[in-house]
This record gives structure tokens, C-alpha cells and sequence, in this order.
């Protein structure tokens, strides 16, 4: 490869994964200002996601949670029911196998429904997005920001659980009442029958994810839970490897570094602490600042500031909705949209959907919270 085709390749990298992109634009501007410590990395954060993304791609590739899902959709034929149905698959994998990978998962096979039915698909996927976005926050694995101040701040499981599963519980009669929008036709389509060959695996890896869970809580240790991830998928299936998101690692790298850096000037410390001052702030805070920069590197760059974690974890989950790029699993479902519809028409939609969530749950949590 030449100078050129390395350029070339490059360029088309940096264009293909924007969000690293600008994690790695920020982590060096900043760096030029502020010097960048190891000690700002959470090693502990990219391990465990490392877990994680091994063990989903197996999951992926013995093909488990598409047999689950086509298995209940054969046996429902009306639309409204269909995206109950899919909506509510996306709302309660993404508690185990995070929101951008239950997307990834189910976003598709919506999609192959959709043009076997000939339907128009744009509100199940709307809904499912919404899904993931709030599903994903009843587990400390269910998203990364979770993963991220469930480690940070040493959150017990319980006291976790206790704040999240209002929030879910509240969420799942939303989604069901939004569903009710969608019309109660019937349709007709056939879904190709899915076995699952190798069985074995699935078990090991059924296995594997359980400890890693005992590792997400501390019960063994997220290095031994590595080690063993490793060992097991290089007997088993080495092309995992291959399937791990690493710039999503090196995005969590670059913002690491790039929120160390921030947190270590002056102006913005001041900034911080100037408003971070209570727990009203701190949860106003987490929901605005997550629409402009997403809830990702909003919880690692707020966390540097509060103690007040509550506020800050049920701020940028309800901070996921609103825009497209507050929760960046939500860019996911729109390019698998935008492939085949109407993508202007998806945002506007998209948009008022989310803002109009984003107005009630930060209303009703804002009662259930601080008042």
C-alpha cells in the first residue's frame, strides 16, 4: 500500500466513524493545552466493554436472539402487534446486550418484515430506538454511560437498581401507549425458519456472559473475566476478534483524555463548579448538555464535578432522547432507515417523538427526584 491508498483509506475511516473522529479532534486540541495523564483512562470501562462486544458477537453469529425474536413473530400478524412485539424485544435485550447492539440486532430484521409486509416502518423503528434508549437503563451493561458512573462512582447494585427500574417501568407504558398510534392491520409475510447449529457454543457463551455479568458487579474480577473471554474465543471462534468495535474503545479513549484534559483547566472548572452547585443543576445539566454533546461523554465530563450521581445517571439516560445524536445508538436505526426510505421525513418524526418524551420523563422525574 502507498503513501496515496494509506491517505485514501484513511480519509474514508475518519469520515465512516465521525463520533471517533471528533473524540480525536477534541482529545488533541485539548491535549495541546492541558497535558494528558495514563490515569485519566478507565481501563477498567474498556475492559469490561471488551467483555461485552466479544460475547454479543457470538451471540450475533450463532444467530441466538434473531431465532427468539422470529420465533414470537410468527405468530402475530397484525402490524400494531408486530411492533409491540419488536419494540418490546429491543426494550428488554438491550438490558443485557446493550442499546446499539439490540439495534444493530433487530433494526435489520424490522427492515426485512417491513418489505415482505410493504409497510412503511418509520414509527416501529422510531419506537424501538426509544426503546433501546430507555431499556438499556435499568442495567449497569445495558449502555456505556451506565457501565461508565456505575464503575465510577462505586454504585452498589441494588441502590443502582432501585433509581433505574422506576424509570424503565414508567418507560415500557410509554412505549405502549405510543405503540397505540401504530394501525391494527393485518399482514402477511414469511420470515425464514432459524436454526442454530452449533449449540455447544451456544451454551459456552450463555456461560461466559454470565460471568462477565459477575464481573460488571464485582463479584470476580474484571480482569480474570478478561483473561477468560480471550482464552475462550481464541478456541473457539478467533474471527470475534475481528468483530469487536474498536474505534467505539478508541472513542472512549479519546474522550477519557479529552474530558481529563477539560476537567483540568481552569475556566472550565470554574464553569463547572459555578453551576454544578445542587442537584437540580446537575440533573438540568446532565439532560442539556447530553442533547448537544450525547449522554456519553456528557456523564464522563460531569462526573468530574458532582458527586450527586443519582441525578447525573436518570439525567442523561432521560437525556438520550431529543436529538439524534443525544443518545448515539439513535444514529444507528436512522442510516439502517435512511437506506431504503425517507431519511428528512425519519429526523422530523424522530424528532418529535423524542422531544415530546424528553418533556415528560424530565417533568416526571424531575417531581420523583428532586422535589
Amino acid at each position: 500500500m502507498n503513501v496515496k491508498q494509506f491517505c485514501n483509506k484513511a480519509i474514508s475511516i475518519f469520515k465512516a466513524e465521525i463520533v471517533f473522529t471528533i473524540s480525536l479532534f477534541i482529545a488533541l486540541i485539548t491535549s495541546m493545552i492541558s497535558p494528558p495523564k495514563l490515569d485519566y483512562i478507565n481501563f477498567k470501562v474498556l475492559i469490561l466493554l471488551f467483555n461485552l462486544m466479544i460475547v454479543i458477537s457470538a451471540f450475533t453469529r450463532l444467530k441466538l436472539l434473531d431465532k427468539i425474536a422470529v420465533e414470537i413473530l410468527t405468530k402475530h400478524k397484525s402490524l400494531r402487534m408486530v411492533s409491540l412485539i419488536l419494540t418490546f424485544v429491543c426494550f428488554i435485550s438491550s438490558m443485557l446486550i446493550t442499546n446499539d447492539v439490540a439495534l444493530i440486532t433487530f433494526v435489520p430484521l424490522t427492515m426485512v418484515i417491513a418489505r415482505k409486509a410493504k409497510f412503511n416502518p418509520i414509527k416501529t423503528v422510531i419506537f424501538e430506538t426509544l426503546a433501546v434508549n430507555i431499556g438499556s437503563s435499568l442495567t449497569p451493561m445495558g449502555n456505556p454511560q451506565n457501565l461508565y458512573l456505575f464503575s465510577f462512582f462505586n454504585i452498589g447494585i441494588l441502590a443502582f437498581f432501585k433509581l433505574t427500574i422506576f424509570f424503565v417501568v414508567i418507560g415500557a407504558l410509554w412505549l405502549f401507549m405510543l405503540n397505540r398510534r401504530i394501525p391494527n392491520i393485518n399482514l402477511e409475510f414469511n420470515l425464514d425458519k432459524i436454526e442454530i447449529k452449533d449449540k455447544k457454543s451456544v451454551i459456552i457463551y450463555c456461560s461466559l456472559f454470565i460471568f462477565i455479568l459477575f464481573s460488571v458487579f464485582n463479584v470476580v474480577d474484571y480482569r480474570i473475566a478478561f483473561i477468560i473471554s480471550v482464552l475462550v474465543s481464541s478456541i473457539i471462534e478467533k474471527e470475534l476478534f475481528k468483530e469487536v468495535d474498536y474505534f467505539l474503545l478508541l472513542t472512549f479513549v479519546c474522550f477519557f483524555i479529552a474530558i481529563g484534559n477539560l476537567s483540568n483547566m481552569t475556566i472550565i472548572d470554574n464553569f463547572m463548579k459555578r453551576i454544578l452547585i445542587n442537584n437540580t443543576n446537575v440533573y438540568f445539566s446532565s439532560i442539556f448538555f447530553s442533547q448537544l454533546i450525547s449522554n456519553l461523554p456528557c456523564a464522563i465530563l460531569l462526573s468530574k464535578f458532582t458527586n450527586s450521581w443519582k441525578e447525573l445517571l436518570i439525567g442523561v439516560n432521560i437525556g438520550g432522547m431529543g436529538t439524534i445524536i443525544a443518545s448515539l445508538a439513535s444514529l444507528i436505526s436512522y442510516k439502517f432507515y435512511a437506506k431504503e426510505y425517507d431519511g428528512k421525513k425519519y429526523i422530523i418524526k424522530f424528532t418529535i417523538y423524542n422531544f415530546i418524551s424528553l418533556i415528560v420523563f424530565t417533568a416526571l422525574f424531575y417531581i420523583f427526584l428532586i422535589v
